[in-house]
């Protein structure tokens, strides 16, 4: 890649933006996370059924890792668009011969990245807490990868939509915070009843999550191939809706 090209400047703004600040993109989220675990691996220890003799904390790191991911994959197309968008500066991003596709790419990659980096922090940090075995580790890699670029995604769909920062709030909390908190990070479907098992399987967010599980246990809800398998159309499905609204300049052209 050269380092000078519109690509390559765009993807080097965006991973300073978040880096730059770092202390508040990458580590507040692991201490956040960090609290989740301790509260919760002390209260539900013994009172939720998981995979035989995984103790619940086990159980619980990779969710709370996976979930680290995606929200702050999405937090980081997200906040950078709208923000650019709100202060006018988009104006300098739009003004250079960028492809649709660079332009996606650049927001995409950068989400990844942060995506990873808080979920990797999340790990090493549950580690000097929680015993944790790796079976399958390129199915660990796999599934994080995926869920990261889909948030980043749908990072980028919600600052296209939005005009300000309390919509984009609104998209993460009334329909990315359900989504993660209803797709058995806390929890294995199988003990739910049978109508709130049939319902996850909706949620895209649950074949993330679990296949991200498999990775770490080799036992999950769903056959790992085909959680991958409905990610990766979820990934195909954003990628072409975005692609769709840049081609048209949707809210951004003003």
């Amino acid at each position: 890649m050269n380092p000078l090209s519109g690509f390559g400047t765009l993807l080097y703004k965006e991973l300073l933006r978040f880096w730059k600040v770092a202390f508040q993109t990458v580590a507040a989220p692991v201490l956040t996370t960090l609290l989740y675990l301790l509260i919760f691996s002390h209260v539900m220890q013994g009172r939720a059924p998981v995979y035989g003799e995984v103790p619940y904390a086990a159980f619980l790191v990779p969710g709370l890792v996976m979930m680290a991911v995606l929200q702050n994959a999405f937090a980081n197309s997200s906040s950078s668009l709208i923000q650019s968008k709100v202060t006018g500066n988009i104006i300098f991003v739009l003004l250079p011969p960028l492809s649709h596709w660079e332009f996606f790419a650049a927001y995409v990659l950068a989400s990844v990245v942060r995506g990873m980096a808080v979920g990797a922090g999340v790990l090493l940090v549950s580690l000097a807490f929680v015993g944790l075995s790796f079976e399958h580790p390129l199915w660990i890699i796999a599934f994080a990868l995926a869920g990261s670029a889909i948030l980043g995604t749908l990072g980028l769909i919600a600052g296209i939509w939005a005009d300000k920062f309390d919509q984009v709030a609104a998209f993460q909390s009334f329909l990315i915070m359900p989504l993660t908190f209803l797709s058995g990070v806390f929890y294995s479907i199988h003990s739910l009843p049978a109508f709130w098992q049939d319902l996850s399987r909706f949620n895209p967010f649950f074949y993330m999550i679990d296949g991200f599980r498999y990775g770490f246990f080799g036992v999950s809800d769903i056959d790992p191939a085909l959680s991958l398998a409905v990610a990766l159309a979820n990934l195909l499905v954003f990628t072409a809706v975005t692609l769709a609204l840049l081609r048209r300049g949707y809210k951004l052209r003003f």
